[in-house]
């Protein structure tokens, strides 16, 4: 795991600044990220560490942002088994990713 992650996330909290953590929990199939892969997302919308990329990361980037307005936790599913016209989404498996508000 990326310490740095984990350093932003310190200073976060000791700041009173909020910011959200996506944190993968659950995968089926191919998968680019494992359980336990971590993306913390600021305020700005800027971001340290992935979830896999691609329009999921995308999704869940976009959860993160809403969940840093309303403070409610949510699961993300990504599927990437659906046929896509791009190549964002070669892996061909499902990542259930838990998104919550810290701060």
């Amino acid at each position: 795991m990326d310490e740095s992650l984990y350093q932003e996330l310190t200073q976060a909290l000791e700041a009173g600044t909020p910011v959200a953590l996506a944190t993968v929990v659950r995968t089926r199939g191919s998968t680019p990220r494992k359980v336990g892969a971590k993306m913390l997302i600021r305020g700005d919308g800027s971001f340290t560490g992935t979830i896999g990329g691609g329009c999921g990361e995308a999704e869940v980037w976009q959860e993160a942002m809403a969940a840093l307005e309303d403070g409610r936790p949510r699961v993300v599913v990504v599927d990437l088994t659906e046929p896509t016209d791009g190549e964002d989404k070669i892996c061909g498996g499902v990542m259930d990713i838990f998104v919550e508000r810290v701060g």
